[in-house]
């Protein structure tokens, strides 16, 4: 027995895994990462071109980010929440610095989940409302609140919780009302505005999205969505919640993906890319308004964990955003985006089972058919756990030293911000050969 087959065993055995039927699972033990790649116990290198789970954005083995967190190991590892320490004093004013508008203090916790999870007790604590508004094609954790936010398969053993109301989402491949843009007139951005006038808006505390639609899709919304949805929240007083756990920190060739719009929120979420993924940090980010609200006597800030504020997440935050400036990543995904959309693009000229491409910067999705006419997909919401035509493109690619994770029916394309244009081309190449796999069963 190999190693890695030693250690695949022992894992299966005493370790549950997320999302899968475990008895299908048979992954590549990954032993080292260095860059854009990484490489299991064998030796084998592979090119990473979903940064894991689009959360590696700084690429792997950043040295400024692990010396900090060796650092902070060294001086202090863990300090309660009821205690100051100089790396999360540090973090809230550097998330406040590099946040749009007014966005000025944070609760600091270990993922998105839990980042959101504080947004939902936020929003209902200011506003002494109970509803919030998300959307179908939505992921926003796996922790109860979060969860019941979330509007795809992976909701099926969810408890729920009250007060959640859905709204169609900005699909449009696939409207949800069959309409084309821009003669559609936005339906999607108006439809939030009867919701909330139907539930009353004195019972809506806010509207939760992702500017960009992560796990569901990649879906890019028209440019006029989201500043209208900025202004039917204002209209009502109702709170504008964005979740940039997956699209934040550059991802987009924006800090924020928000930015792209122009468009302030009232509260926001964040995490992966807050590290680079090197150390668990979420954080809930909110306005001055807000904020001196919960300074007001009285006004209790109902919320809190073991690990809040935690001073090696904090230390590696820090470091990683410090990078990003450093390095100008950001800009790098801007320009090399580009060059990721052109050759997606191409790559749909080339084979007849893509059906789209959408993204920004390096956040790109490539949605797979069975026939571009009719649009019917290899994959549907039920079939996302199966055995399916997407994880068979996957493994393709793998084979050919390339990981691209794949969600429903979209595969998603997303390399470190670090990648360069060699490096995206060696990706591209590999998935064209993987698409090939569908095209035999494509019309």
């Amino acid at each position: 027995m190999s190693d890695s087959d030693h250690y695949r065993e022992m894992e299966k055995k005493y370790v549950y895994g997320t999302w899968r039927y475990e008895h299908t699972w048979n992954p590549m033990v990954v032993d080292t990462a260095e860059g854009v790649h990484f490489t299991d116990l064998e030796g084998k290198r592979v090119l990473d071109f979903s940064s894991q789970l689009m959360c590696s954005n700084l690429g792997h083995s950043n040295e400024a980010v692990k010396k900090a967190i060796c650092d902070q190991a060294k001086k202090l590892a863990y300090a309660a929440p009821g205690f100051a320490t100089v790396p999360a004093a540090l973090l809230g004013k550097k998330l406040a610095e590099i946040a749009p508008g007014d966005l000025c203090k944070s609760y600091l916790c270990n993922g998105g989940a839990e980042a959101n999870e504080a947004a939902i007790k936020i929003a209902r604590m200011y506003t002494h409302r109970i509803k919030l508004v998300s959307r179908y094609q939505s992921y926003h954790g796996a922790s109860s609140g979060a969860i019941a936010l979330t509007g795809d398969p992976r909701t099926q053993y969810a408890v729920g919780m009250a007060g959640v109301v859905r709204a169609p989402d900005c699909y449009c491949y696939r409207c949800p009302f069959k309409l084309e843009y821009p003669g559609c007139g936005v339906r999607c951005a108006e439809i939030m505005d009867e919701i909330i006038r139907m539930e009353g808006p004195k019972t809506v505390a806010g509207v939760v999205l992702e500017p960009i639609v992560g796990s569901n899709g990649i879906l890019v919304p028209p440019d006029e969505y989201m500043p209208r949805i900025r202004e039917i929240c204002d209209e009502h007083g109702v709170l504008l919640i964005d979740d940039e756990i997956m699209a934040g920190f550059g991802r987009t060739g924006k800090m924020f993906s928000i930015e792209h719009w122009g468009v302030v929120p009232d509260i926001m979420t964040m995490a992966k890319g807050i590290t680079g993924a090197y150390v668990p940090v979420g954080a809930t980010i909110t306005t001055k308004k807000i904020a001196d609200y919960f300074d007001e006597p009285g006004n209790l800030f109902c919320h809190g964990q073991t690990y809040a504020m935690h001073p090696l997440g904090c230390a590696a935050a820090i470091a990683a955003i410090d990078e990003y400036k450093k390095h100008g990543l950001v800009e790098n995904a801007a320009k090399m985006g580009k060059v990721l959309g052109k050759r997606l693009n191409e790559l749909k000229e080339e084979h007849r089972s893509v059906g789209d491409v959408r993204g920004k910067g390096l956040f790109w999705g490539v949605e797979l058919v069975r026939d571009r006419e009719t649009r019917e997909p290899f994959v549907t919401r039920e079939e996302k756990f199966l055995p399916n035509m997407l994880k068979r493109v996957s493994a393709a690619a793998m084979e050919r030293g390339v990981y691209v994770t794949n969600v429903i029916n979209t595969l998603i394309v997303a390399p470190p911000l670090i990648a360069t244009e060699k490096e995206i081309e060696e990706g591209a190449q590999a998935l064209g050969e993987a698409l090939k796999v569908a095209d035999e069963k494509a019309k």
